[in-house]
């Protein structure tokens, strides 16, 4: 599963969030993987960062507390 969110501020910029099963081998924690790409290449992004799902609930909370 994978969703592009316009990034603001930006012409062409995304935002991509997708879950990803064993990112790095065999027996490997699934993780959210968040990219922004200033081009619009969602697929390519410039900058990403994976989370373990196990994290999700409390990055969640952090990022509304934000708001």
């Amino acid at each position: 599963m994978s969703t592009v969110i316009k990034l603001d501020g930006t012409k062409k910029g995304t935002i991509s969030v997708t879950k990803i099963e064993e990112p790095y081998g065999k027996d490997s924690g699934t993780v959210a993987s968040i990219g922004i790409s200033l081009s619009g290449n969602a697929d390519s992004p410039e900058w990403k960062v994976h989370l373990p799902i196990a994290n999700l609930d409390d990055v969640i909370a952090a990022l509304q507390a934000l708001k």
